[in-house]
């Protein structure tokens, strides 16, 4: 080894003595020696400063190995020190970012220190190789700390290092530590961030001060979301993005609306004032949960369309139904790619957390039936939930940690700092379009006012308030930074400000002035659909020749040369041949496989997801064949004719109320096509009610949205227990109102063929609730045969095939479902053959006119009992005793058999449930 030229050899060896003044057995035995021979026991000769005169000892010589291996050894030591620096800046230097606009820092880590390392003042101006920080160069640690905190610990708080994939980890680095995480904007952006800062503090001023004790979930405390979303929409406009849908809670969405959206400030207003209420009739929605779209200019004369979703209060459930319609949108186009539409959601920091439905939609991101492309999660981290601080609210340090599930980097940013908002919109928003996966933005502020506007903050956060009291506006803060730059005058300032107001107090003036206007007309993809009640939707035939049936039969049994199909399915796919051959009747799966069949060939997509779905819970769909050899995929339903629509058929995670809000979201994005969702069992609907109740059911009174969704439930009592038996179908009966949904129990495959095409060819859209057989898929007698599915369509009520005369008729059996063919073998088994057994198929909207119809013939003195096999308090019992009392359309007495009320759906016992079906079925029939 070279000598060491003697600056280098005094620098290094004073190094090594302040190392060993620190700790003596950090050095090897040699210099030990030396220096404790230099210094004695550490007194004053220790501390003096090496000298010119300063000669190293023996192993220090030229040409010694010893002192070659020992420089070797102590270099490496520290440049693997400064590596180890490096990289904990970027694991956690988010830790020591200024992102609290409180100022409420967390201790910063050890590990950020120089002193964790062993580094002195003295180290400062070594020179260290630094090649993953800037490649090819060389610089002193000085500047390698002082980059590597502007980039990490200034006003942005990255966290990425959980991302495995390296190359993504280096894009990130490349982009924040190229530029230490900093945007250098242009004057014109700058103004155009200001303007729109004092758009959102204008508008809550003017709100609170025209609206007194009004509820408006303001934005305040929070003003840099509206920079941050127009920021989002520019550059989603310069990246080839057509469309963005929006979800987002109650705070902050007026203002939202009027200075993102597009909504134009007086219809606001009218909203304030309420001054339409005969439109709202039993109906509407407040303000802060009302959707709208708007077409967009961005700065560079492109059009993109938003659409903000409706939302309840039940503030992350927006989130699958916004992606959900995104991907109905980008299917609808064929964006296979998903490059022209994204959704950005904005979220609440204790909601985000805390609701379980975050999870499930992260979940649903990277899956071939779900993803959209990457979606924007921008949370408005206020700090507090209504009245619980964070350390109430949840177990983890940030209220992000959810998404860290997912491969995707999480930016913290001071929202009191506009321009670091700005850079990381930048870096999100081409991370999103680079990587097609989501990103989140969480922008630390807080909420000036309390919940809501009539909330006592200080109640239960005196200190935090005290805090927010003194604080000014960001728009101010960042006045203040503008005007010390010299990139824009007060007058300027006032000018912006005064316009805005002036705005707005036009737009009230004319809000005042407009008459009522009337209800809101569908446009677009659903201007040729219609809501309202059924009797005003004309049915449809729904019958398809048999010759053609047979067709899809033949085509849905053909596979692609050299496809190995598992030797148990050469049976189903014998006996599909033989259904269309006639030579055997149809059964259940073969229906439901030639209703999607014919209405692809028709031109109307079908999709249809749900847990297990391709192959089917029991066991009876195999709608998706896999090579019983290498795996291959294989889906018939895709290839029954030339020029069909797609047919979607996915397996869903285990999610409920995800998948279900997803599904929902399609369908209103998809008017004309047959969207289903097939639960596992029926009961698991349970766990997605919240879609039910704040969506499915209620959305066309709230908010004139309508959808055809399809929600295929297993139901029926066969002994599997209280999980595996109910759909609790007795839920949609209550929530049924003004017809908003249709519940129906079919009983052959010809009906469930019809009901499914039905759905499809109506231009009529409401939700469909299909209570589906689980032991009838294979029942003998539950067929239907190809001519059936040819002709007619849908019944509702299905009269008795026997050919009785009523006179000798003293009672008639109504039922629905399972317990219909359970009460023909008890009747023939005890010889009642004098007992009517009436079907109701469609049990909401009840069906009167046509059960009246089948009714007409039995005289008044006819007993009619409501056969069900739940527990008398479950099942059809107490909505039809709600809809008619005691007696059926005033003629007949109207009872019921039924099992016991109980507080669970079934009992777990299989042979205590044959006997209550024993029972049930005497009771209805012999009267025992």
């Amino acid at each position: 080894m070279e000598r060491l030229p003697n600056s280098a050899s005094l620098a290094f060896v004073e190094s090594l003595y302040a190392d060993y003044l620190r700790d003596p057995n950090s050095v090897a035995p040699e210099w030990r020696s030396y220096f404790a021979e230099l210094g004695g026991d550490g007194g004053a000769r220790a501390e003096a400063p090496l000298g010119p005169s300063f000669r190293p000892p023996s192993i220090f010589n030229p040409g010694d190995g010893a002192r070659a291996a020992y420089v070797d050894r102590e270099s490496a030591a520290l440049q693997d020190r400064v590596s180890q620096l490096i990289r904990n800046y970027r694991v956690r230097g988010h830790i020591a970012a200024r992102v609290d606009p409180l100022g409420r820092a967390r201790p910063e880590p050890p590990e950020l220190q120089p002193e964790f390392y062993g580094f002195s003042a003295a180290d400062m101006d070594r020179v260290f190789s630094c090649e993953t920080l800037d490649p090819g160069r060389v610089l002193p640690l000085r500047a390698i700390f002082e980059r590597l905190k502007n980039t990490y610990c200034r006003s942005i708080g990255a966290q990425f290092m959980h991302i495995d994939d390296l190359a993504t980890r280096e894009w990130l680095q490349a982009r924040m530590e190229g530029t230490q995480n900093r945007l250098q904007l242009t004057r014109e952006e700058q103004i155009r961030i200001f303007t729109k800062l004092t758009d959102a503090v204008i508008f809550e001023e003017f709100v609170q001060k025209k609206f007194v004790g009004a509820k408006s979930f303001s934005l305040e405390g929070g003003e840099s979301l509206i920079p941050l979303l127009d920021l989002a929409i520019e550059r989603a406009a310069e990246h080839g993005i057509e469309e963005i849908v929006f979800g987002m809670a109650h705070r902050g969405r007026l203002n939202v609306l009027a200075n993102i959206i597009g909504k134009s400030p007086r219809q606001i207003f009218r909203e304030f004032e309420d001054r339409d209420p005969q439109f709202y009739q039993e109906g509407g929605d407040v303000k802060y949960h009302l959707g709208y779209s708007k077409n967009y200019k961005t700065a560079h004369g492109t059009e993109i369309h938003l659409a903000l979703m409706f939302n309840p209060s039940h503030l992350e459930f927006v989130n699958p139904v916004a992606l959900g319609r995104m991907r109905a949108k980008q299917d609808r186009i064929g964006d296979r790619e998903r490059a022209r539409g994204m959704v950005i959601l904005i979220h609440g920091d204790a909601s985000f957390a805390g609701e379980g439905v975050v999870q499930e939609s992260l979940n649903l991101s990277q899956l071939e039936g779900y993803t959209t492309g990457g979606t924007l999660h921008v949370i408005v981290n206020n700090q507090i939930g209504f009245t619980t601080d964070p350390e109430e609210g949840r177990s983890s340090v940030y209220a992000t940690d959810v998404a860290k599930m997912l491969q995707i980097p999480i930016f913290h940013v001071n929202g009191e700092d506009p321009e670091a908002v700005a850079q990381v919109v930048r870096l999100a928003m081409d991370f999103r379009r680079e990587f097609k996966r989501d990103v989140v933005i969480d922008m630390y502020c807080y909420r000036r006012r309390g919940h809501n506007e009539t909330d006592e903050p200080t109640f239960t956060q005196p200190l935090m308030y005290r805090e927010i009291e003194r604080r000014p506006s960001v728009r101010d803060s960042y006045l203040e930074h503008l005007l010390e730059l010299k990139e824009l005058t007060r007058a300027e300032a006032d000018e912006i400000a005064a316009r805005r107001r002036s705005h707005l107090e036009a737009e009230l003036s004319v809000a005042q002035r407009e008459p009522a206007r009337g209800t809101e007309v569908l446009e677009g993809i659903w201007k040729d659909y219609r809501g309202g009640p059924e009797k005003d939707a004309p049915d449809v035939d729904t019958g398809v020749e048999p010759a053609r049936l047979a067709g899809f039969l033949q085509a849905l049994t053909r596979l692609p040369e050299g496809f190995h199909l598992h030797p148990k399915l050469r049976r189903a796919l014998k006996a599909r041949a033989d259904m269309a051959r006639g030579k055997a009747p149809l059964d259940w799966s073969a229906a439901e496989a030639l209703a999607l069949a014919s209405l692809a060939a028709e031109g109307i997509r079908v999709r249809l997801t749900g847990q297990d779905t391709a192959r089917g819970t029991f066991s009876q769909r195999h709608a998706v064949l896999h090579d019983f050899e290498n795996g291959q995929r294989y889906m018939p339903l895709q290839h029954v004719a030339a020029a069909q629509a797609p047919v979607e058929i996915y397996n869903s995670p285990l999610s409920e109320v995800g998948v279900l809000g997803f599904e929902y979201g399609y369908s209103i994005g998809c008017p004309d096509g047959l969207v289903m969702w097939e639960a596992q069992f029926g009961d698991f609907v349970n766990a997605a009610q919240v879609i039910v109740d704040q969506f499915i059911a209620s959305a066309e009174t709230k908010w004139r949205r309508l959808s055809g969704l399809v929600l295929l439930l297993p139901h029926g009592l066969e002994g599997m227990g209280p999980e595996h038996s109910s759909a609790r179908f007795e839920r949609f009966l209550q929530l049924g109102a003004k017809d908003n949904l249709q519940v129906v129990y079919p009983t052959t495959p010809a009906q469930y063929f019809h009901v499914l095409r039905r759905q499809a060819l109506r231009r009529w859209r409401k939700p469909l609730v299909v209570l589906t057989p689980k032991s009838l898929l294979r029942h003998p007698l539950v067929t239907s045969k190809l001519e059936e599915l040819g002709q007619g369509r849908f019944r509702r009520v299905i009269a008795d095939a026997s050919d009785l005369s009523p006179e000798r008729v003293e009672r008639v059996l109504l039922c629905s479902g399972k317990i219909y063919y359970e009460l023909l073998k008890k009747r023939a088994d005890l010889g009642q053959e004098n007992i009517p057994l009436i079907r109701v198929e469609q049990l909401y909207p009840f069906p009167e006119e046509e059960l009246r119809a089948v009714l007409s013939r039995y005289p008044e003195t006819t007993r009619v009992l409501w056969v069900q096999e739940e527990p008398e308090n479950m099942g059809a019992w107490h909505y039809l005793r709600a809809r008619f009392g005691e007696r059926l359309f005033g003629r007949f007495a109207l009872a019921c058999v039924a099992r016991p009320e109980s507080a669970s759906p079934a009992t777990g016992s299989a042979s205590g449930h044959k006997r209550e079906q024993e029972r049930l079925l005497k009771t209805a029939l012999a009267g025992a």
